[in-house]
């Protein structure tokens, strides 16, 4: 499968991206790359394969992010706002960065 050009400035664009000539070149490249490897693995016969929905699901390894949710108060809203320059009620005013 080829990636086209187009295609790295279309994407490139979503991303809100400038790419020179050389990124664009290398991200053709990469970007190809990774859909021909994709290609590979759908390419691969799973259907004797059961779904899984946890890697670490059968083992005795425990993942800390699946953890229980614990709640914790942290009601420092207030003290961080009286020390910005410049807030809103319970925002912070700052200035616009993204011009598009």
């Amino acid at each position: 499968m080829k990636i086209t050009r187009e295609e790295v400035l279309k994407v490139a664009e979503l991303a809100h991206l400038e790419l020179t000539e050389a990124e664009v070149t290398k991200y053709q490249q990469q970007l190809d790359s990774i859909l021909e490897y994709i290609a590979k693995l759908n390419a691969v016969d799973t259907s004797k394969v059961e779904p899984m929905a946890q890697v670490l699901a059968e083992t005795n390894v425990v993942n800390p992010a699946m953890r229980e949710d614990v709640v914790i108060p942290c009601d420092v809203a207030k003290d961080v706002l009286t020390q910005a320059p410049d807030a809103d009620g319970k925002y912070f005013k700052v200035p616009k960065v993204i011009e598009r």
